[in-house]
């Protein structure tokens, strides 16, 4: 039997790395998660798991898709075995940028952790939820 994808959604801070960056960059490690929540969430996530890519602070939207490349495993950026990071790729741009007042009004999105949980930098992000954010986005995966 085949796993189910699951999806998530990171938050970044755009004049840290922006979208943009990470396309250039064609993959990354996810680092610098000092939250234990999310680091659970970063430990959760499954080879091939679909990743939200959200801009926090300013414009505070989606703007694309990744994927996870490899799972968790220790974080390079520090030496304290409690932090781990994943490996993300790019995989397409939303066509149209969901921004969080989108979010926070659509009915079927009241109950997103981006919504509930504003400072988790990790979310897991339902299935309903997932397909709701790609209509708004006017994008197909």
């Amino acid at each position: 039997m085949k796993n189910k994808t699951s999806f998530w959604l990171v938050k970044q801070e755009p004049s840290k790395y922006s979208w943009e960056n990470f396309v250039k960059d064609g993959e990354t490690h996810w680092d610098g998660v000092r939250n234990y929540q999310a680091r659970n969430n970063l430990q959760s996530m499954k080879k091939g798991d679909l990743v939200f890519f959200y801009h926090s602070i300013t414009g505070k939207d989606i703007r694309g898709i990744a994927q996870v490349t490899r799972t968790a495993y220790p974080d390079p950026t520090t030496d304290d075995p409690r932090w781990v990071v994943v490996n993300l790729k790019p995989l397409k741009a939303l066509t149209h940028p969901v921004t969080l007042e989108e979010i926070k009004i659509h009915k079927d999105l009241q109950e997103i952790a981006l919504v509930r949980q504003s400072r988790l930098s990790v979310m897991p992000v339902t299935g309903k939820e997932s397909q709701t954010i790609l209509k708004l986005g006017k994008t197909s995966i």
